[in-house]
């Protein structure tokens, strides 16, 4: 198994490199201000996909972040709650509702 992942990651290294060679010629990218940056098409498609990769990670270790203060809110409030072993809490029937 281990020699199976390691000739895929092989091929897969030199599927990206001939694609790397393919896009070899210099680009143009116009930004503000008459600024003009040449790089090659390459360098551009993997600049992006770090891009894409960063703001990606980001937003999910935001939410992230904020499921685990609502479940440490959420531990905090049910260990203040007391609770006796047999208490039942009432149920309100759906007409007393509405």
């Amino acid at each position: 198994m281990r020699y199976l992942a390691w000739f895929a990651r092989i091929v897969l290294f030199l599927l990206l490199f001939a694609f790397a060679l393919n896009n070899a010629e210099l680009v143009s990218v116009h930004g503000l201000f008459r600024s003009e940056l040449r790089l090659p098409l390459i360098v551009l498609i993997l600049l992006c996909f770090a891009l894409g990769v960063l703001v990606g990670v980001s937003s999910m270790l935001l939410s992230q972040r904020r499921l685990r203060r609502q479940l440490q809110e959420s531990q905090k409030r049910l260990r203040a709650k007391p609770t006796a072993p047999n208490e039942v809490e009432p149920v309100v029937p759906l007409d007393a509702v509405l």
